[in-house]
């Protein structure tokens, strides 16, 4: 009998939920950054694995909604943990046990859903400060079982996984067995070139960018062609991306480019542009638009 299901990953935001499911899958399938907001769609990846299906939700991280965008962005992820099989809250143990992981944990102790809770990034910390985290992580009185992890190095993570592959009900295959998510092929190239973005500029420019690929074709074998739009919300935010002699717009088409050929497995011509919509995260035309929320 086959096992399947789906696992919604809750936690402050950069708690490593999306590099916990990208080692997880063993693609990358989610964007990583130490920026908050990074993750504003709730991406799926699937892992495959003998008589088992794991669907693993990488949400958004829960924050107080503050425009249109973050609003959608928290109804995504109640909705989210609402309909999963389990629930995996994701500590930050380098930061420590705070008040929004308190408040995320009360949330989640509220809910039917089984939660599961993983201390992430105890590569990081030294046995005492390991030993300390997850002292406190216990003390959030959540959760069936407390599993230290690294996403980064995956240490922890067969054990964590077994048992959430545990936890899933009896069931047919919901994916396709070589299918490792579900976000359509030019979403996620929009957010490879999203994370260049994010990676190469500071303040706040990454949470005023989104990414839309407008074009993708292929005019020969070996070779991709992908169109892509930049959003920004002011004039000088524009002019931060392109950079003197456009010098930051060609270092992050540089670094994208590199992103999609590895994703794509041939070689790509990007073509970005950057374009001024002033207050798009509070647009809900275009947020509807862009599939966010």
């Amino acid at each position: 009998m086959t096992r399947s299901g789906f696992v919604a990953l809750a936690g402050r935001p950069n708690a490593g939920k999306s590099t916990l499911v990208n080692a997880i899958v063993g693609n990358k399938i989610a964007i990583v950054s130490d920026r908050p907001q990074t993750t504003r769609r709730a991406i799926r990846g699937v892992r495959s694995e003998g008589d088992c299906q794991m669907v693993l939700v990488d949400l958004p991280g829960a924050q107080r909604p503050r425009d249109a965008l973050t609003a959608r962005m928290a109804k995504r992820l109640t909705q989210e943990l609402e309909e999963a099989d389990v629930a995996l809250l994701v500590l930050n143990g380098e930061q420590g046990i705070g008040p929004g992981d308190r408040f995320i944990a009360a949330s989640l102790a509220a809910a039917p859903t089984p939660v599961i809770v993983a201390v992430n990034k105890v590569d990081r910390l030294s046995r005492a400060a390991t030993a300390e985290v997850l002292a406190r992580a216990a003390e959030l009185e959540v959760g069936e079982e407390l599993f230290p992890v690294s996403a980064r190095s995956g240490a922890g993570l067969p054990a964590l996984v077994d048992h959430l592959a545990a936890r899933l009900p009896e069931g047919p295959f919901l994916f396709a067995e070589r299918e490792i998510t579900d976000q359509p092929r030019a979403v996620l190239l929009a957010e490879l070139v999203r994370e260049a973005v994010i990676r190469r500029t500071f303040k706040e420019i990454p949470h005023a960018v989104e990414v839309v690929v407008e074009e993708v074709e292929r005019p020969r074998t070996g070779l991709t062609r992908v169109r892509a739009l930049i959003w920004v919300e002011t004039e000088s935010q524009k002019g931060i991306l392109i950079g003197a002699h456009g010098r930051m717009i060609k270092a992050i088409g540089t670094a994208a480019r590199r992103e999609l050929e590895r994703e794509l497995g041939e070689q790509v011509h990007l073509d970005l542009s950057v374009r001024v919509r002033r207050d798009w995260r509070s647009d809900d035309g275009l947020l509807d638009r862009l599939g966010i929320g």
